[in-house]
């Protein structure tokens, strides 16, 4: 006989009217540039701090550790963290198995008012938040803000999703029947997330998951663990019931990929490289002895994303754009604009005035709001530079080409901008993931167009044009999960711009779209003759 199962109980916090996104912070005004120093300071006197692992709400120490430490100043320790190994694996599934077992059975009423709380908590502690993300990611405070004002965004959002589908009801009802339509939680899932939205995209993926029902095993970047284990600090001052999330940085090549194959895991949401991804999409179809499920992967992975510039197109707002979209966090963006496709009319003027913008950037410290900070850390800025000297054979170096010195030895890389590219060159195809923009001169948009689809991604895109034509050609024929018109090809908002890519960018999951709950749950229809 089955056993009966008590839910939890958690305060109920209702959706205050409809969703808004967060508002971005003004740190023109005084009072905000100075709560944002303070946070900056007082977060600093909270740096170096060890945290553990945390399975089935117990406090767990391993003998390995994982630093994270300021790319802006790599002698300084963020956080000291546990490093969770293939031991760890069946500890942590076995412990979000057995949570399962209670809230699977939790209201989604009381799974989004937990989501709600902690979207409060946030809010009230936004500064501090946006502090450690530039201690720990580098990011300046607009950066650092909106990562934050995300982490919000998809609380919230989702939050109430979890209402409208719990609300469900099927299309029609059949006569002398009572038929409903329940979206049930799918069981344990990995959420195996990245370093450069540690917060949004973290938060976000595990989210949907815990407020669809499920349980999850939550792996964080090794370059960005500290602001998740502040995530968890917040859930369970939300209430978050012991083995709902349990917290696990370790590595990928062994905790990740055993949490991965274990044959509980249901399903896994990662977002991260093309290649990481496959290699989990590959590991997670291979059946395991006792595993009784197809397991489902969410996968947002890579970009080479492209904005077109019509010969018509406004053109100081194409260039802001350009700039905007390839340099904001230093291009370490899915994504960022890699590649400017600009039209042969008026491609000689948009490089001098392109680098005449780039030129403007300021690089240093992210605390004291530079435009560039440094990318995450030494093999990031290597590989970086690699790719500098090849585009430098490629094409013709007109900004940038170089690391940048500073007195704290962070990882800092110059804007960099090379013209007179390819299309098929390696700048142009592969993913750098840093401050490096590849142009490319199109004969004509047509042209452009069929250059911004010649990459195995298809993420994001935008073209810059007037004509309405063009842009309906653009509309029909750019591939990409994510295209938009006359603005940078970055800064998806929750609810506006449901985020996920085509081809080898992943598996088109729609983030803080109306789709992307239906990704953690599964459909069950009842029917009942009365």
């Amino acid at each position: 006989m089955a056993t009966l199962v008590t839910p939890t109980v958690i305060l109920p916090r209702a959706p205050k009217g409809a969703f808004r996104n967060e508002p971005f912070t003004d740190f023109s005004r005084h009072e905000n540039a100075h709560a944002m120093r303070e946070a900056l300071e007082r977060v600093g006197d909270r740096l170096g701090h060890e945290y553990p692992l945390i399975i089935g709400g117990e406090r767990v120490c391993t003998a390995g550790k994982i630093e994270s430490r300021n790319p802006a100043r790599p002698a300084q320790l963020v956080g000291l963290h546990q490093k969770a190994g293939v031991e760890h694996a069946d500890q942590a599934v076995q412990a979000a198995l057995n949570a399962f077992e209670t809230w699977r059975f939790v209201g989604a009423d009381e799974r989004a008012s937990l989501l709600l709380h902690a979207a409060e908590i946030i809010r009230e502690r936004k500064f501090d938040f946006c502090a450690w993300l530039t201690y720990e990611v580098g990011k300046n405070w607009a950066e650092a803000d909106a990562d934050v004002g995300e982490t919000i965004d998809f609380l919230e959002f989702y939050a109430r999703e979890a209402l409208r589908l719990a609300a469900a009801t099927p299309p029609i009802q059949y006569p002398g029947e009572h038929d409903e339509l329940l979206y049930i939680p799918l069981g344990v899932g990995a959420v195996i997330s990245p370093w450069n939205f540690p917060f949004a995209i973290m938060a976000g993926m595990t989210s949907a998951a815990i407020v669809s029902g499920n349980t999850v095993v939550l792996k964080p970047s090794s370059d960005s663990p500290t602001i998740a284990a502040r995530f968890m600090e917040v859930l369970e001052e939300a209430g978050l019931p012991p083995g709902v999330v349990n917290f696990c940085p370790g590595s990928g090549a062994s905790f990740g990929n055993a949490v991965v194959a274990h044959a509980k895991t249901r399903f896994i949401a990662f977002t991260g490289s093309k290649e990481v991804g496959l290699d989990i999409h590959e590991r997670a179809a291979k059946t395991q002895l006792g595993q009784i499920w197809i397991k489902r992967t969410i996968l947002e992975m890579g970009g080479k994303d492209s904005i077109v510039v019509s010969a018509d197109a406004d053109f100081d707002a194409a260039v802001a754009g350009v700039v905007a979209s390839a340099f904001g966090f230093s291009g370490q963006k899915c994504s960022a604009c890699s590649r400017a496709i600009v039209e042969d009319a008026i491609y000689e003027a948009f490089v001098e005035r392109l680098r005449e913008q780039v030129e403007k950037l300021t690089v240093g410290d992210p605390a004291t709001n530079s435009n560039i900070g440094p990318v995450v850390n030494e093999a990031a800025m290597k590989s970086i530079l690699y790719y500098i000297d090849i585009g430098k054979k490629e094409g013709r170096l007109v900004a940038g080409g170089k690391a940048v010195e500073t007195p704290d030895k962070g990882y800092y890389v110059a804007p960099t901008v090379i013209v007179d590219v390819a299309p098929s060159a390696r700048i142009a195809q592969e993913e750098i993931f840093g401050p490096v923009l590849a142009v490319i001169r199109a004969r004509d948009f047509d042209h452009a167009v069929e250059i911004a689809n010649n990459t195995e991604f298809g993420l994001t895109g935008s073209v810059y044009s007037t004509d309405r034509v063009k842009l309906d050609h653009a509309r029909r024929r750019f591939h990409v999960g994510n295209l938009y018109f006359n603005r940078k090809c970055t800064g998806a908002m929750v609810g506006a711009h449901p985020f996920g890519g085509f081809n080898m960018s992943g598996t088109d999951s729609k983030a803080g779209g109306p789709d992307y709950l239906y990704l953690f749950t599964q459909a069950k229809s009842v029917g009942e003759k009365l």
